[in-house]
């Protein structure tokens, strides 16, 4: 596995590939699991598109250094809809899709103005 470390007045910066940075994340809980999968191979729909949005949610929700409640402020919802998202037991309306999209796209491109 290849990283990188910065010193930092406060320590060392440690970067991760995507990857390994999502495996770290499933091991240590901050994802939510995928449903099993049957004998098939087959698993539950709809608890994989929320498993899989909360993913991206979480993911997207770090990269842009926001917190939960950043984050519903920003998107105009609540923060138990953040919270209920990022646990995968939420299925979101297709505007509440649009106003996080929007929210983490505002903050995305401020990062990428800044660093």
């Amino acid at each position: 596995m290849k990283f990188a470390t910065f010193n930092v007045p406060d320590g060392q910066i440690v970067v991760l590939p995507r990857s390994e940075f999502d495996r770290l994340a499933e091991k240590a809980g901050i994802f939510p699991p995928f449903p099993p999968e049957d004998r098939h191979g087959n698993s539950d729909a709809l608890a994989f598109m929320d498993a899989s949005i909360a993913r991206e949610l979480i993911r997207r929700r770090i990269e842009a250094g926001l917190t939960q409640k950043a984050l519903a402020k920003q998107a105009d919802v609540r923060l138990e809809t953040i919270s209920r998202l990022e646990a995968g037991k939420h299925t979101p309306t297709r505007e509440t899709i649009l106003r996080l999209d929007r929210a983490l796209k505002f903050f995305e491109k401020k990062r990428r103005a800044v660093g």
